[in-house]
């Protein structure tokens, strides 16, 4: 392949559609400190990209599908900030219905460029090293915080693990620009770990109550400790939801913590609005099962159907854990089954594989494809997937979040912005 003559106003025509500066579309491309300069030089024509780099432009979309004017009913209705943004699964509902994106962070490079093909936006990185009067005034935080530190797939250290500790960052952000609401998303073990303790400190956190038991050598910026100095005051409520009462093929169960400035909204006054929220939740089963999801098998590329080697080394180590008496092992699953389990960040690393039977095509079993992935989370098909590998897509929609559950939460939020 060959470069074409009109490469340069083929480049720049291309991220000038996508909405992009030359610092947003370099950091798309891979390129390094020196991207912008490259971008400008390549558009000038003085330098050329190399057919990999080239074929790399090429490949990306003509147009952002979920830019800032997606789908908005009204523009502007209230401002939120999406923290630990990943590839946007909770950004995407409060967009749609009217909110504008002011500021993202995500420190993941493969989430950041997905995110940006997406929303054309490239996220902020690490928030630990963004100072709270840096980032915009908003309405409404979100944050799916990183659950590792809770997860039952990680060592349950909570506070004690690093990651545990980003909670704070979030704290330090609520008690400098006190927006009107906020909306917290972790995995359902944050409920009883350290036998409820964690969770406890974290509503006291939040409502501005006595904190009864805060660890003393957590490392945090002096920004984060002086910020756990101001009290909140946040009327807050969690519950734990299944993604399977909203429609979604997927056995997952987060919580969510939702709260309402007392001093900003009104009916934050009322002890129980946030349980009532919650209460009104509809769940909305469907009649709907995996196979609504799945591709058919026979269309379906041969390269996601497992070696015969890989296959017997699952059924091995299934048989070795039932032996211990434990559930680890493969889950194989067909168009009948009415769900799957839930996919997880590791997977196809961590040995809970999510299988689908082809026994159809007396075949071996197949992984779920990237787009399969992204249905069994509920993002919309015309989610850009093409900006990272296989390996990259699993890993993301498993630490995303279940879209019509947010949806639904957001739906109720929204009519106290």
């Amino acid at each position: 392949m060959e470069l074409p003559i009109t490469f340069d106003e083929l480049i720049k025509e291309k991220r000038q559609n996508l909405g992009l500066s030359k610092e947003m579309f370099s950091e798309l491309i891979g390129l390094g400190e020196q991207g912008k300069v490259k971008v400008s030089n390549w558009e000038l024509g003085e330098d050329k990209p190399t057919i990999s780099k080239y074929k790399k432009i090429l490949a990306l979309p003509d147009r952002i599908t979920f830019g800032a004017d997606y789908n908005l009913k009204k523009h502007n209705l209230f401002k939120y900030i999406d923290l630990f943004a990943g590839i946007g699964g909770m950004r995407l509902p409060f967009q749609e219905l009217g909110g504008r994106c002011v500021f993202t962070s995500e420190w993941d490079k493969f989430s950041k460029k997905t995110y940006t093909i997406n929303f054309g936006e490239v996220p902020k990185g690490d928030i630990t090293k963004i100072r709270s009067e840096k980032i915009p005034r908003h309405d409404l935080l979100l944050a799916g915080f990183p659950c590792q530190a809770f997860s039952q797939a990680g060592l349950k250290q909570g506070f004690n693990d690093t990651r545990g500790t980003l909670f704070f960052e979030i704290q330090r952000i609520l008690a400098h620009h006190k927006p009107r609401a906020f909306l917290l998303e972790n995995v359902k073990q944050l409920k009883g770990h350290d036998k409820g303790q964690t969770l406890r400190t974290i509503l006291e956190i939040l409502r501005g109550e006595n904190i009864t038991k805060i660890p003393q050598d957590l490392y945090l910026s002096d920004e984060t400790h002086q910020a756990l100095k101001t009290k909140l005051n946040y009327r807050v409520g969690y519950s734990i939801l299944k993604a399977t009462d909203f429609g979604v093929p997927q056995s997952r169960e987060r919580i969510y913590i939702i709260g309402f400035d007392k001093d900003q909204v009104k009916k934050a006054e009322q002890k129980d609005i946030c349980k009532q929220i919650f209460d009104e939740l509809k769940p909305s089963k469907s009649e709907n099962c995996l196979g609504d999801i799945l591709e058919k098998n026979s269309l379906v590329d041969p390269r996601y159907t497992i070696s015969d080697r890989l296959w017997s080394g699952h059924q091995r180590r299934l048989l070795e854990h039932k032996k211990k008496g434990n559930g680890f092992g493969y889950s194989l699953f067909n168009s009948q089954s009415p769900y799957c389990n839930t996919i997880s960040a590791r997977y196809y690393k961590d040995g809970s594989e999510i299988l689908i039977d082809q026994s159809d095509l007396n075949k071996n079993p197949r992984k779920l494809t990237p787009r399969e992935a992204a249905r069994i989370q509920g993002f919309p098909e015309n989610f850009n997937l093409n900006a990272v590998s296989d390996a990259q897509n699993y890993k993301q929609f498993g630490n995303s979040v279940s879209i019509p559950v947010v949806r639904a939460i957001a739906e109720k939020i929204v009519k106290y912005l």
